[in-house]
């Protein structure tokens, strides 16, 4: 009966730190969504400054509230972006109980590179995938029309793609977590190497706005060289655990 009770008291405690984390990360969006609406015009002109002055369509709103839903969506988005160290912070405190105490000091560089994967991918996004598509799409068989583009639409079209890239920039920080909890060894990944690469160019093939094998390639390379940095993090890795007599599992 007292064990029943350490228990559920033990997932009272757990749940508890869950909402904390969830209410601080929160409070830092709503932070950044505050800083960032401030400067919500600035960031929509950066963001349209995305098209070639040539081929840059008039931008229009088809609602009365939709200009500025526009900007709650940049501020919020932007909001999001500066409060990812605090919300992957938390992340690290909540998960850092359940981790040996060795395995505590992976928290910083966790963070740290959460981060700059994030922002290389929004930047990589920004620079070079979104200007070939935008250019390919709005100048695709458009001698009889007149391209017209609703910012709300617009908004939701980048901001999707800018998302994605974060996220799969991240691919290197799951390979080592899966690595380090066992699922996934170096010897699997470089093992399966040929199926990565093909699987990387059908997720390129489904999230590339345009239907060219040039943009798609503009996808599939980081990914796969992605890859090869979770493989080469996940070797440093268990040549740590090794060198310290930690078990390595093998698949």
């Amino acid at each position: 009966m007292e064990k029943m009770e350490e228990r559920r008291m033990s997932l009272i405690e757990h749940l508890t730190e869950l909402r904390r984390c969830l209410i601080t990360s929160v409070i830092a969006i709503g932070i950044g969504f505050m800083a960032a609406f401030y400067f919500s015009e600035r960031i929509l002109q950066f963001l349209i400054a995305i098209i070639k002055p040539g081929s840059r369509p008039e931008f229009i709103f088809l609602s009365p509230a939709e200009a500025l839903w526009a900007n709650f969506k940049i501020a919020l988005f932007a909001g999001i972006i500066l409060a990812l160290p605090v919300v992957l912070y938390e992340v690290w405190r909540f998960i850092s109980p359940g981790l040996y105490k060795q395995e505590r000091h992976y928290g910083l560089p966790f963070i740290i590179f959460g981060v700059i994967f994030f922002g290389v991918g929004l930047l990589f996004c920004y620079f070079v995938v979104l200007r070939f598509a935008m250019d390919f799409l709005l100048t695709y068989k458009t001698a009889n029309l007149r391209p017209m583009l609703s910012i709300g639409a617009y908004l939701d079209f980048i901001m999707k793609f800018f998302l994605a890239f974060g996220l799969i920039f991240e691919l290197p920080l799951v390979i080592i977590f899966l690595t380090k909890i066992g699922l996934l060894t170096p010897e699997f990944l470089a093992k399966k190497r040929k199926y990565a690469i093909l699987i990387n160019f059908i997720i390129a093939a489904i999230l590339t706005p345009t239907p060219d094998i040039f943009n798609q390639a503009l996808m599939a390379g980081p990914l796969i060289i992605l890859y090869e940095i979770g493989i080469i993090g996940a070797k440093i890795f268990c040549r740590e655990r090794r060198k310290k007599g930690e078990e390595v599992s093998t698949i």
